[in-house]
């Protein structure tokens, strides 16, 4: 056996290559990224710098926010609306309301006149009936009685044979003759042709002489229609209960029955 065979050796063990190996590329590689970094920084330098800034972004609960916010306040702008336009369609049925109700009283009011108005005349019918019958029986009983209410004497028969002269005439407001005339304008001539001045209006006319009731009338009694002081119509009694009078422009001046216009009442002049 060898002195030496004891003896440590002091070489260091062999490496194996597959470590070495390692080792190496670790190395190069790392080489490799600083030579690429190196290059990078080299460029970067020769060309400027552009920062990009990225603005915040909504989240989806900010968005549905945002549009809950426009939807409420779109609601609100059309419920103002709405309230605009009931309040307006209020005041205008308001205003229609106040207008249906002055008509509503008009026409009451209207309704109620004509109501009287009906009434009255039929008032004024039934008066003028009674006194159509009251003058058809005195007329027949003066008939009856005696010749002496339908045979006219003196002034009444100048008076008469005037007026009758006249029939046929036309009927003229304000006419005075000779061949038109109104009531109170024949009346008025009729009594001139036997002196008699008498006023030129019916009105006047039926105050001028002595009143006398219709149950006893003469021939030649001035007829008047109307109140005494207020006629709007006068004739000439010509007997056998007939008168004679400017009616109106339909008629012209008639011979008329008592009956056909009852007047009112009678003055005795002659």
């Amino acid at each position: 056996m060898s002195h030496t065979a004891h003896i440590r050796s002091h070489r260091k063990p062999r490496r194996s290559t597959p470590k070495i190996s390692v080792r190496a590329g670790v190395a190069g590689g790392v080489l490799s990224t600083l030579a690429v970094a190196g290059a990078a920084g080299a460029a970067n330098a020769a060309e400027p710098v552009t920062q990009t800034v990225e603005l915040p972004t909504l989240t989806a609960d900010l968005a549905t926010q945002v549009a809950q916010s426009a939807d409420a306040t779109q609601q609100a702008a059309a419920n103002y609306e709405l309230q605009a336009e009931r309040d307006a369609a209020a005041a205008k049925a308001a205003k229609q309301a106040k207008s249906d109700l002055a008509d509503a009283k008009k026409k009451a009011e209207a309704t109620k006149k004509a109501e009287a108005a009906r009434r009255a005349a039929a008032e004024r019918a039934a008066s003028r009936s009674a006194e159509r019958a009251t003058l058809s029986a005195s007329a027949s009983a003066s008939t009856s009685a005696s010749t002496s209410t339908s045979t006219a004497t003196g002034s009444a028969a100048t008076v008469i044979a005037f007026v009758k002269a006249q029939i046929g005439d036309a009927y003229v407001s304000g006419g005075t003759g000779p061949n038109s005339w109104d009531c109170s304008g024949l009346v008025q001539a009729a009594f001139k042709q036997v002196g008699v001045s008498l006023p030129r209006v019916s009105q006047d006319q039926s105050t001028a002489g002595t009143q006398v009731s219709l149950s006893n009338l003469q021939p030649g009694d001035i007829l008047y229609w109307g109140g005494a002081g207020s006629a709007y119509h006068v004739g000439v009694y010509v007997g056998d209960g007939m008168f004679v009078g400017a009616q109106n422009p339909s008629t012209g001046v008639v011979e008329k029955p008592l009956s056909y216009d009852p007047p009112t009442g009678a003055v005795r002049v002659l």
